[in-house]
C-alpha cells in the first residue's frame, strides 16, 4: 500500500510537471478560459503599435511606428489607466518646451481569452497639448486637439 501511494504521488508530480512544461512552451490548450492577453499588436492606415504588459525584464514595452518615425517606450514611460471604457495606455511621442506636447493614447478593451489570441478593433488618440513655460493660463484658445486613428489588432497571451 505504501508503495502504491508513493507511485501515485510520483505520477501526479510528473503529470503536473508536464502540464507546466506545456504551458511554458506555449503549446496545447493549457490556457485557462478567461485569462487576459498580455501582448497587443495593432495596425491602422500608416500606423503600427505593439504593446506588451510585460517582457523578459518584467517591464511593459510599447512600440510606435508611423510613416516618419519609429519609437520604443518601456517602464515608466508608459502610463496605463484602468477606466470604464477599458485600459487607456498613453505615451509621449514628442515634446517641444513652451510650444506643445504630442501624446498617443491607445484604448484597449477588456478581453477574456478562450484560447491564446483574440482579434479586436479599437482606436488610438493622438493629442496635441499646447503648452507654455508660464503655465496653461498663458495659452489662448483650445489647449488640446485630437486626431483619432482606427486600428485592428490581435490580443495574445504569451509567456516571457
Amino acid at each position: 500500500m505504501h508503495m502504491k501511494r508513493n507511485r501515485l504521488a510520483w505520477v501526479v508530480l510528473m503529470l503536473g510537471l508536464l502540464v507546466c512544461l506545456e504551458i511554458y512552451a506555449g503549446g496545447g490548450n493549457a490556457i485557462a478560459a478567461g485569462q487576459e492577453p498580455n501582448l497587443f499588436e495593432l495596425k491602422g492606415p500608416g500606423l503600427e503599435i505593439t504593446y506588451s504588459t510585460s517582457s523578459f525584464n518584467g517591464q511593459p514595452i510599447f512600440t510606435y511606428k508611423d510613416r516618419k518615425v519609429s519609437l520604443t517606450f518601456q517602464g515608466e514611460e508608459i502610463r496605463r489607466l484602468e477606466t470604464d471604457t477599458g485600459s487607456q495606455v498613453t505615451v509621449t511621442l514628442e515634446q517641444f518646451p513652451d510650444l506643445l506636447t504630442l501624446t498617443l493614447t491607445l484604448l484597449l478593451p477588456t478581453i477574456n481569452l478562450e484560447g491564446t489570441e483574440c482579434p479586436f478593433q479599437t482606436y488610438a488618440i493622438i493629442t496635441t497639448h499646447k503648452t507654455s513655460i508660464g503655465g496653461p493660463d498663458l495659452v489662448k484658445g483650445v489647449l488640446q486637439t485630437y486626431r483619432v486613428k482606427a486600428l485592428k489588432g490581435i490580443g495574445r497571451l504569451v509567456v516571457f
